[in-house]
């Protein structure tokens, strides 16, 4: 028995598991032990409820570490001996214990003694980390934190503080959890907590705080012992907002505490107190609330603190909309009911402002449930067909078999790695998708939907998309449901395409808003037509509008600051007012401005190229120029400039740079201005003057979070990783063993007896042996099924999917799903982690995955490969192998495991078939996975936590920074998303640009109260807001923005009538068919012809047809976007600029289609865009593609006026089109725009092209192909100009660059060079240089001849170095060796192993070696068999049947009977069609009827059989290999000589054994050089590239005799180099250039490639090197003499000089003279310049025993030594000559200097080199 009752879930084993052991093992950690003893986590030693007394009784030694997550399993090789047969301390040490213990109990079980196993939720040491003393771990500079004890001044003090500081000052302090743990309070200080309380609990900023903070008071004795002693004082708004954040934890408490509140009112009432109607309404509306959810209890659905509270209704009252949830319930996703909803009212005015909100509140909500609640609803009625994962849903998008995989840490909070499948997805291009766009909604579901869970897209990689991966964050009600989530749980996930991100924010700030603090209802609800001024404005408010007139210049400082003053104006008073003219306005443009500076709301409409911004520019000048008028003295309040988008934004933002450098902030997507960047709230926060002015108690809760978060990331990330590796892969069962009861793992640990597999064990899995995947033949069969099971089946994804051609670089195109995706995120929340850090996380993951798992898919990154899974795939076949994985991949994905009852009912593991076995891994996986996701639980709910309270600091902060600023500009998004904000800064004015493009929510959450003054500038005539739900934008009106619903009330708006953009014909197209009036400005009159077509606006009719786009709802159209590139290309031939075409086309689709077409190096510059994003742009030439075509005639959106007016509006000076105008005739409007086409003649099916140079020449074109009869932008005739050159430019007629300036003549150039008359080489259009033609030049000091260029003046021989070495002779040697190659090297006395391919083949195989190395023989049997006889013996054996002499029967192609014999490959020539070439006499029997002949493989000619016999059989007596008497080919390949052929192969090879060398001998010669180079370290420092190269040449596998000769000549000689090199530093400066240069002159006839050193060569450099040791020698000892050298002594060195420094050869007389010189003068120039001898000077270094470094000399060369470290500590004076010597503070004396010739030091013991570099000898030595 084991202890446990019938049917008790058996615990899993407890051991010491340990995630770090491999890299943490014995080391000490920094920074990773700080949550050791957090709130909620026991210190080591305490005493620990629920836990086991004894597994923690006693703390572990400092340096050890315990495993944190139990279910990680043991890893291999722990416990490892030492050399002294102990255990190794730290973690292996400590393991090999426990795992003893575990084995030692599974030995007891077999005598019914078993131990009670520890349960998982009582691992009392879980978290833990063992710190000497149990005292909390602190960073390496970080101090511990002191509780601060609060006290009644310090609670006064916050009482006079806003409440967002208030709170999160009580939030991140440590005293306050004990304050309120008192159980007794005077009653003041008792009111005072409450009153703080209230006041902290008002703030509407700081949600995560309060939580914070009440969550503290929930738990507390203030709570729940001082409040009821006096519970009168609980009349607070911290009750109500306690058990709306706790409804549930709290309802139980506050109960109570009601049941005595109503007595003791009364007793203060009848003690005479006051007792307000406003309490007791407050009273009242408590006892409601808490009957209400005491109701909810009872119902059962009150279970969690997460519960929603809505508060009660009457019955049937419509549900308010400020207690609708945002998030789709299940009602409605459930059941098709229609929602309540109010349309827009645009006719007219709203009831109320309550209706009004409400209206607006479901309108928006209905926009983004509808097409979810519609697109499940269907999805479930789908559920039965076949085919669902190929049918398309219009309103969802849906991804199967989705995984949640494993939590990460973002900047914002807990977000997930979710992982689906791509199989359906196969089409889906990624970088143009608008699937999974950040802040995209989606529903998760694994029952039907029966519950869901609710996340937004928080992070989008194309690279990981298209890998199924994406990261997702949770709503709050989902979190609390991912406890119990697997990552083996498979769901069903449904994406909207909604921006939900968006409407969250708009939808809770309509429901925060209150009725009374909508800005301007007057005008917005009840649709007032009359007007006010700003309430800012008084009468007697004067502007000063002078900067927005022209500077005057005539006149003086003075006299400008009185022009000024005469200049300030009362606004109010029209007549007052500059003229347009000074202000360079026109007519309508004035009156816009007149209305935003003097109306409270006012509305411009600026159409096409009318200067809407530069109006709204002007405003904004002149709001900042008269500051005074509307800000506040006591308090500032920014202008807010709002942009539908992130382009629109940094235009308004830069134009108002331009006269305001300073206090702009931009909150937005990212910015594409650098001039911008600085005024980003990114960047601004970095500002260190912000940092030091930001309240402290905002910089303390601001550290105290980071610090929790660290921690709390730090736990998480490893159990992550750990969840994540399991969908890698097969978990080792060793890691799996505390899941598996002992019956069954001795089960499957026992159930192979197999000896081989037993020895190997260390390597192998018995998992994997179990489920198929191993490498014995128990399981062989069972992989041999597997392979069998997937027979005909698809191959899986691992197999090489073909790329896309790399062909040249195309034009880069902004993608869609990029431009939206900009739009949508704020830069300040973008949350893409570095490319180094994700590799990092990645490289972590499969390091990990190496480690635990027995077999890993493969494509899951590179890492080292596991030794299991190298011995299960070396015995295995490619084939098998894939199979197999696929069958891992396929079991991993799938969801049933084996239950409890199953499992328990099993006896022996191995008697299950292998679906069983399969089902009962993924039971212990997901007990596995199950444990893990528990332990990481509670570090995810603190580190969101954190991260929800640094999200509102960081609002803290940004309030900061807005509140500072003049301007603050936002897009709609950022807007949204910092509504709270807003209201807090309370911007008094607002501007709203692209106002028709917003929806009115939008523009309504945007205003705060404190709103005085705002400005809608926009077109409701182009683009309108967007809505999802055509029914609501159609019958709600839900698309229409707050400007056109005022505008279609009457409300008084100005229209700028002017537009400067479009020349006239261009502007027709909207006058009058889009608006009625419309002038054009005097400017764009001026406007010069389009040059190369005779119009300056046409559209191309065509009838080609659509493509559909096979993901998504786009189209492309092939014809059109060859036609636009061709018309592009065609332009700029034009000489236009790229950037004065735009590529606009109406569908994203053509977007990609276009790319293809454009590439990059013609096209740079050119901007290609759809029209959507073009709003608000212009170019000079706009060629536009409609896209649309089809029998269908559906024009799409097409027929919307409004993406009309924006397409045909962008041009300024030309215009050209390409559609069907056919089927969009069929519009209305574009029937009115055609009709005006057809009027003027600017419409047709092709287009007139006309050449400049030739403006006779037309060409028609239309379509892309046509555009080749004008090459190069002219016409068809030859451009015929005459060169500077004399040449005449090639090209056809092209109108740019007429007078050839740029034009590269690329015909060869003539010109004549040098007296021999050598004709330059280059082309025409290159430089000429000089002759570099090779001539035969003779050298005079050694007659040497050289090929040199013929430009090169006679010089020195650089091929013999004067003649100091031996240039062997240059003419190839041309003998034939053995192989029958010519030998290709040149002339010298023995030939070396022949260099070429080897040319020896068989029917089989090619030898792929150097012909002169050793082949391979092929081991496959011989090929040569007929029907008479058979070769048995292996292809490189002599064949052992005789040659068949039958004739051969086979017919050739021309019908005649082949000449050959049988088994032989028939010859190709036939005796009838070629019977001159075939009777030709060779060797005397070719002319009979009935010879037969032999064809050669290797040259092709052909022999008579019967003599060619006999040429075969001939024994020349010499080894070469036979060779065709025709062409000398020598004879490689033949079946019927294949005997002959093998023979000689055979002798030619034992040849090249002989050459090559015995492999002993050469592998004894290899090791000895290797030791010898590894002895070499001065050639290792100073020749280190040489180094490498001789190491490597030492492993090559290829080594001969002759190599290993020239290998330890090269070693030698670079080993003298080096030291040669090294002595360099004993010379003075000016002698070591003139030395380096003679050394390279060495190194590089060392560096020549050679076989072998000829004996002349190794006598030449023996003799060089000599040469220059003795002359380094005597430089050495001249520099380090001590006294001055005398006449005679300087005259033997100048004659050693000049032998030594001589350029002829070094002879043996010359070596003679100089040994004896150097002799004489030992004396006189000791080696060590002391004065000494060498002897002595050894002798006294010696004595002393200091390190390199400690000798000095004076400043007169005396010398002197420095003990203890070596630096200069005092100064002194030289005995000899009574200068300073020594120094101070380890500095030596500036005069003196350091004596390398005592000690050979390169730098003093105490030094910077010294301390830095660790180059003392002894440490070169460790190191």
């Amino acid at each position: 028995m084991d202890g446990r009752r019938p049917g008790q879930e058996p615990y899993p084993r407890q051991h010491n598991i340990n995630w770090r052991e491999c890299q943490d093992a014995g080391l000490p950690q920094r920074g990773r032990n700080r949550a050791i003893n957090a709130p909620g986590y026991p210190r080591r030693g305490a005493a620990q409820p629920g836990g086991n007394p004894r597994v923690n009784d006693s703390p572990l030694p400092p340096g050890q570490r315990e495993g944190r997550y139990r279910g990680a399993g043991r890893y291999p090789n722990q416990g490892r001996r030492n050399q002294g047969g102990q255990a190794n301390d730290g973690p292996r040490g400590q393991w090999n214990e426990q795992e003893n213990e575990a084995r030692r109990r599974r030995n007891e079980n077999q005598d019914g003694a078993r131990g009670r196993r520890i349960h998982p939720c009582e691992n009392p040491r879980f978290y833990q980390n063992p710190v000497p003393g149990g005292a909390q771990c602190q960073e390496p500079n970080e101090q511990p934190q002191q509780v601060r004890r609060i006290g009644y001044k310090f609670l006064e003090s916050l009482l006079q503080k806003d409440p967002s500081e208030v709170v999160i000052t009580l939030a991140s302090s440590s005293g306050l959890k004990e304050l309120l743990s008192q159980t007794s309070m005077k009653p003041s200080f008792l009111q005072l907590i409450c009153q703080v309380l209230r006041r902290a609990c008002s703030s509407r900023m700081d949600r995560q705080s309060v939580q914070q903070l009440l969550g503290m008071v929930k738990e507390s004795n203030f709570l729940k012992i001082c409040l009821p002693q006096y519970v009168a004082d609980m009349m607070t708004e911290a009750i109500p907002d306690l058990v709306s954040i706790f409804p549930a934890s709290s309802v139980q408490k506050i109960s109570m505490l009601m049941s005595v509140l109503p007595a003791s009112i009364n007793a203060l009432r009848a003690s005479g107190v006051d007792i307000t109607e406003q309490i007791e309404k407050n009273l009242e509306k408590v006892q409601t609330l808490i009957q209400h959810l005491q109701e909810k209890r009872r119902e059962g659905t009150l279970r969690a603190d997460n519960y929603t509270l809505v508060q009660p209704q009457a019955d049937g009252q419509e549900e308010t909309y400020r207690t609708m949830t945002i998030y789709p319930t299940y009602n409605e996703v459930h059941r098709d009911k229609k929602p309540f909803l109010r349309p827009n009212i645009v006719s007219g005015r709203y009831d109320s402002t309550s209706v009004y909100l409400d209206t607006h509140f479901r309108l928006l909500r209905e926009d983004f449930v509808r097409p979810l609640r519609e697109g499940i609803l269907e999805l479930l009625q789908s559920f039965e067909d076949k085919g669902l994962r190929k049918r398309k849903f219009d309103d969802i998008r849906i991804y199967f078999d989705t995984r949640i995989i494993t939590p990460l840490c973002s900047s914002s909070g807990i977000v997930y790695k979710v992982q689906f499948d791509t199989k359906p997805l196969k089409f889906v291009r990624w970088q143009n998708s608008k699937r999974l766009l950040y802040g995209s909604l989606v529903c998760m579901s694994k029952d039907n939907f029966e519950t869901f869970l609710f996340a937004t897209v928080s992070n989008r990689d194309n690279a990981d998309l298209s890998q199924g991966i994406v990261q997702l964050c949770f709503n709050e009600h989902s979190q609390a449901l991912l406890a119990e989530v697997q990552p083996s749980d498979s769901f069903l996930m449904v994406e909207t395409t909604a921006y939900f991100e968006a409407y969250r924010h708009v939808l809770e700030g309509l429901q925060e808003i209150q009725e009374e603090d909508v800005p301007f209802q007057k005008y917005i609800v009840e649709c007032d037509v009359l007007v006010k001024e700003p309430a800012y404005l008084a009468m007697g408010s004067t502007y000063n509008l002078a900067p927005l007139t022209e500077e005057p210049s005539a006149v003086g400082k003075e006299g400008f600051l009185d022009g000024l003053r005469r200049q300030r104006v009362n606004v109010l008073d029209p007549n007052q007012w500059p003229s347009m003219e000074a202000l360079k306005l026109d007519v309508s443009q004035m009156q816009a401005l007149q209305l935003a500076l003097t109306k409270e709301l006012a509305i411009i409409q600026g159409p096409p190229g009318t200067g809407k911004t530069y109006v709204g520019l002007k405003i904004v000048q002149a709001f900042l120029t008269n500051e005074q008028v509307w800000q506040s003295t006591l308090q500032k309040f920014p202008i807010l400039v709002v942009c539908y988008t992130n382009h629109a934004l940094d235009q308004f933002l830069e134009g108002i740079y331009t006269s305001q450098k300073s206090g702009i902030v931009r909150v937005g997507g990212r910015s594409s201005s650098e001039i911008l960047k600085q005024f980003t709230l990114r960047e601004l926060r970095k500002k260190c003057e912000f940092r030091r002015s930001l309240p402290t108690h905002l910089r303390r809760a601001y550290m105290n979070i980071i610090t929790q978060m660290k921690q709390s990331e730090q736990e998480l990330r490893e159990g992550a990783r750990h969840l994540e590796c399991t969908a890698y892969g097969v978990l080792h069962e060793r890691h799996l063993e505390r899941y598996i009861t002992t019956q069954h793992w001795d089960s499957l640990m026992n159930g192979l007896d197999d000896e081989w597999f037993c020895y190997k064990g260390s390597r192998n899995s018995m998992i994997l042996e179990w489920l198929g995947l191993g490498v014995t033949a128990f399981t062989q069969n069972g992989a041999e099924n597997l392979v069998a099971d997937n027979a005909g089946g698809q191959q899986d994804g691992e197999e090489e999917q073909e790329g896309e051609e790399e062909g040249e670089q195309l034009l880069e195109i902004p993608e869609e799903a990029d431009l939206i995706q900009a739009d949508r995120v704020i830069e300040e929340e973008e949350t893409a982690r570095p490319q180094q850090r994700r590799e990092d996380e990645n490289g972590a993951v499969m390091e990990l995955a190496n480690m635990l798992l027995a077999m890993k898919l493969e494509k899951q990154g590179q890492g080292a490969a596991q030794p299991q899974q190298e011995a299960v795939e070396w015995e295995m076949q490619p084939a098998q192998r894939r199979k197999m994985k696929q069958k891992m991949r396929a079991e991993l994905r799938k969801l049933n495991a084996m239950t409890e009852a199953e499992a328990r009912a099993i006896e022996d593991l191995w008697q299950l078939d292998l679906s069983s076995r399969w089902r009962l891994y993924r039971r212990w996986l997901q007990m596995y996975q199950g444990e893990i996701r528990r332990k990481i639980l509670q570090h995810e709910q603190q580190y969101q936590v954190a991260a929800e309270r640094l999200a509102e600091l960081r609002l803290q902060e940004d309030l900061c920074i807005l509140k500072e600023a003049l301007v603050v500009g936002m897009t709609t998004t950022g807007a949204a998303k910092y509504r709270q904000i807003l209201q807090k800064v309370e911007p008094r004015i607002v501007i709203v640009e692209e106002a028709a493009e917003v929806l009115e929510a939008h523009t309504i959450t945007t205003l705060s109260k404190a709103c005085q003054h705002l400005i809608l500038i926009g077109d409701h005539q182009q683009l309108r807001p967007s809505a999802n739900v055509y029914d609501l934008a159609k019958n709600f009106n839900l698309e229409m923005s707050l400007f056109e619903r005022l505008v279609k009330v009457g409300f008084p708006f100005v229209r700028l009538n002017y537009q400067h953009r479009m020349r006239p014909e261009i502007a027709q197209l909207l006058t009058p068919h889009i608006y009625q009036e419309l002038e054009n400005h005097p400017s764009v009159l001026k406007y010069e012809n389009i040059k190369g077509i005779l119009s300056n606006l046409f559209f191309v009719e065509h009838d080609f047809p659509e493509q559909e786009i096979q993901e998504g709802k786009s189209h492309q159209n092939p014809h059109e976007a060859q036609f636009v590139v061709e018309l592009c290309k065609y332009f700029l031939c034009q000489d236009y600029l790229p950037s004065q075409i735009t590529i606009l086309t109406t569908y994203t689709g053509q977007l990609f289609c276009l790319r293809k077409l454009m590439p990059a190096k013609i096209f740079t510059g050119v901007k290609v865009h759809v029209v959507d994003k073009y709003q608000g742009e212009e170019n000079d030439i706009i060629l536009l593609s409609l896209v649309r075509s089809n029998k269908e005639e559906r024009a799409g959106f097409l027929q919307i006026s409004n993406r009309i007016c924006v397409a045909l509006s962008r041009a300024k000076k030309g215009l050209y089109c390409i559609g069907n105008m056919g089927m969009l005739g069929k519009v209305p409007l574009w029937s009115k725009i055609i009709h005006t086409l057809r009027e003027k003649g600017h419409i047709g099916r092709s287009l007139m092209l006309c050449c400049q140079n030739h403006p006779d020449t037309k060409t028609l074109v239309s379509k892309g192909a046509d555009f080749c009869r004008v090459p190069e932008g002219g016409c068809s005739r030859p451009c015929e100009f005459r060169l500077n050159c004399g040449h005449v430019c090639t090209r056809a007629c092209h109108p740019y660059d007429l007078e050839h300036k740029e034009f590269q003549c690329m015909k060869p150039c003539q010109k004549v060079l040098c007296k021999d008359g050598h004709r330059c080489p280059q082309l025409c259009f290159e430089r000429c240089g000089q002759c570099m033609v090779k001539v035969l030049k003779t050298i005079p000091k050694c007659g040497h001849q050289q090929m040199v260029p013929c430009s090169t003046p006679e010089s020195s021989c650089h091929t013999c170095f004067e003649g100091r070495f031996h240039e062997h002779c240059k003419s190839p040697c041309k003998r034939f060796l053995i192989c029958s190659h010519k030998c290709q090297q040149p002339c010298t006395r023995e030939c070396p192993p022949c260099q070429q391919a080897c040319q020896n083949h068989c029917i089989h195989s090619r030898c792929k070696k150097k012909c002169g190395e050793m082949c391979i023989p092929c081991m496959e049997p011989c090929e040569w068999r007929c029907q008479h006889y058979q070769c048995t013996k292996l292809c490189s054996e002599p064949c052992n049947r005789p040659r068949c002499d039958v004739p051969c029967t086979k017919l050739l192609r021309c019908g005649h009977t082949c000449i050959g014999l049988c088994g032989e490959p028939c010859p190709k020539k036939c005796r009838v069609c070629h019977q001159d070439e075939i009777t030709q006499i060779f060797f005397g029997f070719e002319d009979e009827p009935d010879a037969r002949f032999v064809e050669l493989e290797d040259c092709g000619h052909i022999f008579e059989v019967q003599g060619f016999d006999y040429y075969m059989d001939e024994d020349e007596n010499i080894i070469k290999l036979k060779v065709c008497p025709s062409c000398q080919t020598a004879i490689r390949k033949n079946l019927r000589y294949g005997t002959i052929v093998k023979r000689r192969l055979e002798e030619i090879e034992k040849v090249k054994e002989r050459i090559q060398g015995p492999v002993s001998e050469i592998e004894t010669s290899r090791h000895r050089l290797q030791g010898v180079l590894e002895g070499k370290a001065v050639l290792r420092r100073n020749l280190s590239l040489k180094y490498l190269m001789l190491e490597e040449k030492l492993i090559h596998p290829d080594l001969s005799t002759k190599s290993i000769g020239l290998l330890e000549n090269l070693i030698g000689f670079y080993g003298r180099l080096g030291e040669l090199m090294s002595s360099l530093n004993k010379l003075d400066v000016s002698e070591k250039e003139g030395l380096r240069r003679r050394l390279a002159e060495i190194q590089e006839w060392l560096d020549k490639p050679r076989l072998s050193f000829t004996g002349q060569e190794l006598s030449d450099l023996q003799s060089e090197i000599q040469r220059l040791t003795y002359l380094v020698s005597l430089l050495a000892r001249c520099k380090t003499a001590t006294a001055k050298m005398n006449t005679s002594i300087s005259r033997e060195i100048a004659t050693l000089r000049q032998i030594l420094e001589g350029t002829k050869k070094f002879t043996q007389e010359d070596e003679k003279v100089v040994k004896m010189k150097m002799e004489e003068l030992k004396t006189a120039l000791p080696e060590s310049g002391l004065g000494i001898s060498e002897e002595e000077r050894v002798q006294i270094v010696s004595a002393f025993g200091y390190p390199q470094g400690h000798w000095f000399k004076c400043p007169n060369g005396h010398i002197y030594v420095i003990g203890d470290c070596g630096g200069a500590m005092e100064r002194s004076k030289c005995p000899e000559c009574k200068a300073v010597i020594g120094g101070e503070d380890h500095t030596l004396e500036h005069s003196n200097r350091l004596a390398p010739e005592m000690d050979g030091a390169t730098h003093a013991a105490w030094s910077e080199t010294a301390n830095n570099m660790l180059n003392f000898e002894d440490l070169r030595r460790l190191i």
